[in-house]
C-alpha cells in the first residue's frame, strides 16, 4: 500500500517537473489573481475603491514610464518660446505637445493618475449601480480624462474649461468603445435560438442541413412540435 502510494507521488512528481515553466508561472498568476479578487470582493467600498485606485496607477505608471523612455523626451526638443508671441491656440497645441511627449517621470505621473482614477471611479460606479454599463464607463472615463488635463497641463489657461473638454472627449470615446466591445461579445441571436437543434444535427452527420432547418423555423422551441419523420426528410431533401 505504501509502496503504490510512493510510486504515484513519484508520478505526480515526475509531471510537474516536465511541466513548461511557463504554463505553472501562468497557473500561479492565476491562482494569486482569483485570490486577490476573492479578498477584494468581501472588502468595503472605500477599501476596494482605494486599492483599486492604487493597483491601476501603478499599472498606468509602468506604462507611461515606458513611453517616456521609447520617446527619449521628445519635448525637449519643442522651444518654448514667449509665450506673449504666441497666441491662445498655438500655446494650447504646445503644451498637449509637451504633455504627451515629456520624460519618463512626466508620463508615468500622467498616466497613472488617469489610469488610476479611471479604476478608482469604476470601482465605485459599479457598487453604487450594482453593474458594469455604458453609463459606469463613461463616468469612470470623464474623470480620468478630466484629471489627466490638470495634472498634464493640456490645453489653454482656463484648466477648468479644459478638463471638462478632456472628460468629455475621453467618455465619449468610452462609449463607442464599450458598445463596440459589448457587440463583439454578444452571441448572434440565431445562435441562442439554434443550439440544441444544431448539436442534434451534428451528432447525426446532419450539420450541412442545418440552413434548411432555419429556412423551415424549425428552431430548439419548435423542433418539438414536429413528429411526422417524413416532414423531417423533407425538410433534408430541400
Amino acid at each position: 500500500m505504501e509502496g503504490g502510494k510512493e510510486q504515484g507521488m513519484l508520478v505526480v512528481t515526475g509531471l510537474m517537473a516536465h511541466q513548461n515553466p511557463l504554463e505553472q508561472l501562468q497557473a500561479k498568476f492565476k491562482e494569486v489573481e482569483n485570490g486577490f479578487k476573492a479578498w477584494l470582493d468581501k472588502q468595503s467600498m472605500p477599501v476596494e475603491a482605494a486599492v483599486v485606485t492604487a493597483t491601476g496607477a501603478v499599472q498606468g505608471a509602468a506604462i507611461g514610464a515606458l513611453m517616456g523612455t521609447l520617446t527619449k523626451d521628445v519635448s525637449s526638443s519643442f522651444p518654448t518660446p514667449p509665450q506673449a508671441s504666441l497666441n491662445h491656440q498655438a500655446m494650447a497645441s504646445l503644451k498637449q505637445a509637451q504633455a504627451l511627449s515629456g520624460a519618463p517621470w512626466v508620463q508615468a505621473r500622467n498616466f497613472a493618475v488617469m489610469t488610476g482614477v479611471n479604476a478608482g471611479l469604476a470601482c465605485v460606479m459599479k457598487r453604487l449601480r450594482g453593474k458594469e454599463d455604458v453609463q459606469s464607463s463613461m463616468v469612470a472615463a470623464f474623470g480620468s480624462g478630466a484629471m489627466f488635463s490638470l495634472v498634464s497641463g493640456m490645453g489653454g489657461p482656463n484648466q477648468a474649461a479644459n478638463a471638462v473638454t478632456s472628460g468629455l472627449f475621453f467618455a465619449l470615446i468610452q462609449g463607442v468603445l464599450f458598445q463596440f466591445g459589448q457587440k463583439l461579445s454578444q452571441p448572434a441571436v440565431e445562435d441562442m435560438y439554434y443550439s440544441r437543434t444544431r448539436s442534434m444535427l451534428n451528432s447525426l452527420g446532419l450539420q450541412n442541413y442545418e440552413k434548411n432547418f432555419k429556412k423551415g423555423l424549425l428552431a430548439d422551441n419548435t423542433l418539438p412540435l414536429l413528429t411526422d419523420r417524413q416532414v423531417i426528410g423533407d425538410f433534408i431533401a430541400t
